[in-house]
């Protein structure tokens, strides 16, 4: 008996072992931080543009498919080009239950001088996806063509007021300034019309308050279908799909412009290692279901998600790569 004992001994030792970290597993598991009260979802624009319209979709999948097991509403803080919104996001440093569905604007509002945080002030949680700048007039505008619109800002760029949302320098911005200096257009004097919103945008356009807006593809494509809103071009690298398909890139119209208003999941700074592991894991799972892929399919945005430590080194390039755009279009501060 004694041998059988002596013998068995490593075998209960092993058991012993495995139970010690199937037991510390579980421990660990139930104190990971998950949310402990409702969560806000904050945007920085009025309902109706392409920003709240995700952040809408993201709160309501969440629910329905009890990805979260708190309630979740979201918020909108507009002015100052999304400024207002990430103020209220950093009054809550080191709180998970607060997130923010941001844009490219997280960085051109520091490098035009708008406002001392940084996208290094925040704490990035994912990527969603990109949306590319479309360029859109009414059904029954003057401007038949992309060469219409060239020639006219050649002629006089202050002869046309042109709609963007949410900051003046953002990627909308830089897009229009992109295409004017292509076509050897004075820049400086470009009319630009700065709205809270891109659905403020396209309603003003609709109005006749402005002649051209330029705005993420997504927030013009309802009116496009609906035959109230022409497409003359879109800074797409290759042409999108679904609907957006019959819209010509301006790469293949001869001008070089290629540039995304990307939508990053930010939070407050300073959270920690299992908060930011949490959301990075939750949306990662959001972005996977099949309401998302039809949200996508449907507005024309193109998937690019990312986790939090790549999202970090991403905006850090796009950061350079931005304050050179805007530094030689004289917009940098």
């Amino acid at each position: 008996m004694l041998k059988r004992y002596a013998a068995s001994r490593p075998t209960v030792l092993r058991i012993v072992v495995l139970m010690f970290f199937c037991a510390a597993s579980v421990s660990i598991a139930q104190t990971g931080w998950k949310p402990s009260r409702n969560v806000e979802i904050i945007v920085g624009v009025s309902p109706g543009g392409g920003i709240d319209r995700t952040a809408r979709t993201l709160q309501k999948v969440m629910q329905d498919r009890r990805l979260l097991d708190v309630n979740s509403n979201v918020v909108n803080k507009p002015g100052g080009g999304g400024i207002l919104a990430q103020t209220y996001l950093n009054q809550h440093v080191g709180d998970a239950h607060y997130l923010e569905v941001s844009s490219s604007s997280l960085l051109t509002n520091t490098i035009t001088g708008k406002t001392a945080n940084t996208y290094s002030d925040f704490t990035p949680v994912a990527m969603l996806y990109d949306e590319y700048i479309g360029f859109v007039v009414n059904a029954d505008s003057p401007l038949k063509t992309e060469r219409d619109l060239v020639a006219l800002l050649r002629k006089d760029a202050s002869a046309l007021p042109v709609g963007i949302a949410t900051s003046a320098g953002n990627t909308n911005h830089m897009a229009l300034a992109l295409l004017a200096r292509q076509a050897g257009a004075d820049v400086k004097k470009l009319k630009v019309v700065v709205f809270g919103s891109g659905g403020e945008s396209t309603t003003a356009l609709l109005g006749g308050h402005v002649g051209l807006v330029v705005t993420p593809a997504a927030t013009a494509l309802p009116q496009m279908q609906s035959g109230a809103l022409r497409f003359l071009g879109v800074a797409a690298p290759k042409r999108l799909q679904g609907a957006l398909a019959q819209v010509p890139t301006w790469r293949e119209l001869g001008f070089d412009i290629v540039l995304a208003n990307w939508r990053p999941v930010m939070a407050p700074r300073g959270l920690n290692a299992e908060q930011i592991a949490y959301w990075e894991d939750l949306i990662r799972r959001f972005t996977q279901t099949p309401e998302w892929q039809a949200e996508l399919a449907a507005t024309g945005g193109v998937s690019h998600y990312m986790g939090s430590r790549e999202l970090t080194r991403y905006l850090a390039g796009q950061n350079a790569e931005f304050k050179s755009i805007l530094t030689d279009l004289g917009l940098a501060r």
